[in-house]
């Protein structure tokens, strides 16, 4: 049960709170809670043990083996057995794919001077014969990796796509196989993860401030020469050497989530080597970060609600809800802030789900759509909870966003999140009217979200501390003279907000808008046959949907 693109939607991550030394409403785009995605239990979800860092040493990079970017084109990739099966799947089959490497320069404007390896994955096209060319791939995050994405997501692929395309997946510069970032150990992430945050708003501001600056440090000290040169504008050049290297005229890409901004940025840098290019469950990177941050929070609680009513209604054998959809999602509320003075046990002796946790757990479940197993996991998950006093579902639901494996390991996702969202923007901190317009608009459309949410969680700048301060800011992508883009929105996408993908749209030179009726995040895998078959379409044979289509 896996759900992509998690990581770029909107929301708060419990590390990635610390960069905003605030409430991350500010930090917009920052992935899925680690507590509250709006209030103030995922403002400040640190311990004061963030300078812990990893021990790990940086990986030193290559140097001196390539000229010119020229050279860097013409390397040939050794396809060879994959052998690392994805995160959490080690029983997987991975016989049908191909694994490698395509070296990158460090930084573009010396490429004579250091490189290091992207991984990559290939599932080659079942037909040859009518081979469109490859397919390149991206699930999201920042932080998912794209080399597991094609490996879990076989199903989704088969059929049309696999039949005409070689599917390609890559883990971007900084993440997972791709010479990962490294800030934080297990055991200072776990500290961050299961301690509640401050309850007087004061101390929860003072205690995200010097977390902000100590997790910048521990970013710094542990991750080398790479840090700097993380992020989505060098992700975008080195997606062009990948085209080249893989022998395609012009890129053709599938998005998800975050992977729609990496497709923007490629699109804005390469406009002449655009293919067919599908941007589903999109970012808008004119946004206003606070603002967006508000509408995503508005978004995950009408999801709450839509679950709930659903769980009352629909399954009220195995929900432990009752009422309606607003009295029942209030429930939900409720029951989770109150576990950071009553946390539950679980089956791990040594840990206890408490409100950040708890919100986390709850949070992964609204990716979902109705009928999905993200549904039928939050309903077990809430029953186990509030029925039984257990919290071990939510716990490893919370675990598996977190990415946190039974042995008490952290994937080095969180870490290239906060990297690649500093890397691509900091914002300044918003005007007291900013602030207080936000401050409203969430007490009225996301309140149980938001129960403890003050004006001052809302007010910090975005990567206030971290060590490399980037000139990039919101702004229209036009990508003109590109192919034509197809960009996806869901309309009841909590994650990314439908009105972001109808900006997206308008605001390339030659887009077409395709929009899916429903709810959970983004189109592609969720069962909804008429937006597949038209994103196959346009992808295999350059047929663009009607103007104005919808699936219902």
């Amino acid at each position: 049960m896996k759900t992509y693109g998690a990581r770029r939607r909107t929301s708060i991550s419990g590390i990635a709170v610390l960069l905003c030394a605030g409430l991350v409403a500010a930090c917009s785009s920052n992935g899925v809670v680690g507590g509250h995605p709006g209030g103030t239990s995922s403002s400040t979800g640190a311990s004061s043990s963030a300078t812990g860092g990893t021990s790990a040493t940086p990986t030193p990079l290559a140097t001196g083996k390539y000229g010119s970017l020229d050279a860097f084109a013409a390397q040939k990739i050794d396809w060879g057995s994959c052998t690392t099966p994805p995160e959490g799947d080690e029983g997987a089959d991975l016989s049908a794919f191909q694994c490698g490497t395509v070296d990158v320069p460090l930084d573009y404007a010396q490429p004579g001077g250091k490189y290091l390896k992207v991984a990559m994955v290939k599932w080659p096209a079942a037909d040859g014969a009518n081979k469109v060319g490859s397919l390149l791939t991206n699930p999201g995050g920042p932080g998912a990796s794209g080399v597991d994405f094609v490996e879990e997501a076989k199903k989704q692929f088969d059929g049309a796509l696999h039949a005409h395309f070689d599917i390609i997946g890559f883990d971007p510069r900084g993440l997972g196989r791709s010479e990962p970032i490294h800030c934080l150990d297990d055991k200072t992430q776990d500290a961050l993860y299961e301690q509640d945050p401050p309850k007087d708003p004061a101390a929860r501001k003072a205690k995200a401030e010097k977390d902000s600056k100590d997790l910048a440090t521990a970013c710094a000290k542990n991750s080398g020469d790479l840090l700097p040169y993380v992020g989505s504008k060098y992700v975008a050049k080195d997606m062009d050497v990948m085209r080249q290297v893989l022998g395609d005229k012009k890129l053709n890409y599938l998005g998800i989530s975050y992977g729609t901004y990496i497709g923007s940025v490629y699109a804005e840098q390469f406009p002449d080597k655009v293919g067919r290019m599908v941007l589903d469950g999109a970012v808008d990177p004119n946004a206003d970060p606070l603002e967006s941050n508000v509408q995503q929070q508005v978004g995950f609680e009408k999801s709450l609600e839509k679950f709930a009513d659903d769980c009352v209604t629909n399954h009220a054998s195995e929900c432990p809800l009752s009422g309606d959809g607003k009295a029942a999602a209030q429930q939900i509320g409720t029951f989770v802030d109150g576990l950071r003075d009553h946390p539950l046990p679980t089956k791990d002796k040594n840990r206890k789900l408490d409100e950040q946790l708890g919100w986390t757990g709850v949070i992964i479940g609204l990716y979902g759509d109705v009928g999905s197993t993200w549904w039928q996991y939050l309903r077990a998950a809430l029953t186990k909870a509030m029925k039984s006093n257990d919290g071990s579902i939510l716990l490893a639901g919370a675990d598996q966003y977190n990415g946190r494996d039974d042995a008490g390991h952290y994937s080095t996702e969180q870490d290239g999140l906060i990297a690649v969202r500093c890397a691509d923007f900091t914002t300044p901190a918003p005007s007291p009217e900013a602030v207080q317009k936000a401050y409203d608009e969430l007490k009225v459309g996301a309140p149980i979200l938001n129960s403890d949410l003050t004006k001052d969680d809302l007010a910090q700048p975005m990567c206030a501390d971290w060590p490399f301060q980037t000139p990039e800011k919101p702004h229209q992508i036009r990508a003109e003279g590109s192919d034509p883009i197809l960009v996806v929105g869901t309309t009841d996408d909590p994650a990314t907000p439908y009105q972001n993908a109808v900006n997206l749209a308008k605001g390339f030179a030659n887009a077409r808008l395709l929009t899916r009726v429903g709810t959970g995040h983004a189109a592609f895998g969720s069962g909804n046959s008429c937006a597949q078959s038209a994103m196959e379409a346009y992808l295999v044979a350059g047929t663009l949907p009607a103007e104005g289509t919808r699936c219902s």
